[in-house]
């Protein structure tokens, strides 16, 4: 059976219409890169819709960012622990830089406590009065009355000593005198820190000489019978000066400064 055309006038496709779809096929082959006829976009479509989420640069976006956030976040890590371990180790410096200065302190307080101390200890001992004869005692006492003495009685006191006894200074002071006394025989006179005088006299020797300053305790001399002496012994005399005449009871002055006689 044949077909004839209906009656009518038929146009073709106009200039234009012809001019979009072959721009509308050459974009089909761009996106998709498969060529087809201007029936084909629906395939064209699906193709590209067929790939993977991970193939676009919207999902490396995100991965790039995640991953950004992730070393920021270890890095602020890293610096807060950097800044807790500087703080650390600055409290521990500042600790133990207190403990040396409280342990630098109790050795310096140690140390002047001990120097006090010994000081104190000078001190007393400078000021400290002895007996002239190391455990002896008195034998003939103070104003004693007799013909030995010119001026009728003693003017001192005489202490117990064999011949070669040691004698030593009863306190600190500077001597004043140390020689041949007369009737004293060899004797030795002692300015006493205190601004009094002590005498020693009939020694057998002496060992200071005149400005030198002995200690309490320290030898002057040896016991003997030397001068106006009837035997070996000390005669001790307390002064208010060098001169003979200013003596004051011997046994008093001792016992002022501590001394048992």
């Amino acid at each position: 059976m044949a077909f004839t055309r209906a009656t009518g006038k038929h146009r073709a496709p106009s200039r234009l219409s012809r001019k979009s779809a072959h721009v509308a096929g050459v974009a089909a082959i761009a996106t998709t890169g498969v060529i087809g006829s201007l029936a084909s976009p629906a395939f064209a479509a699906d193709t590209d819709t067929s790939r993977s989420l991970e193939d676009t640069g919207l999902n490396q976006a995100v991965i790039t960012d995640t991953l950004a956030e992730q070393v920021d976040a270890q890095a602020e890590a890293q610096e807060r622990e950097a800044a807790e371990a500087a703080a650390k180790a600055a409290a521990q410096a500042k600790a133990e830089a207190e403990a040396q200065r409280k342990a630098e302190a109790r050795v310096k307080a140690a140390r002047e406590a001990k120097e006090r101390a010994d000081r104190e200890a000078e001190r007393k001992r400078l000021s400290s009065f002895t007996l002239p004869v190391a455990g002896s005692y008195v034998s003939t006492g103070y104003q004693t009355g007799g013909a030995m003495w010119s001026s009728g009685s003693h003017t001192g006191i005489d202490f117990h000593a064999a011949s070669g006894t040691k004698v030593v200074s009863v306190g600190l002071g500077t001597v004043v005198e140390a020689g041949w006394g007369g009737a004293y025989g060899n004797n030795v006179v002692i300015r006493m820190n205190d601004g009094t005088y002590t005498q020693y006299g009939h020694l057998s020797s002496i060992s200071v000489s005149a400005g030198q300053t002995v200690m309490p305790g320290q030898q002057i001399g040896l016991a003997g019978s030397t001068g106006n002496s009837s035997g070996p012994h000390l005669h001790f005399e307390a002064r208010t000066s060098a001169e003979y005449g200013s003596d004051i009871d011997p046994v008093a002055y001792l016992r002022s400064h501590g001394v048992n006689v």
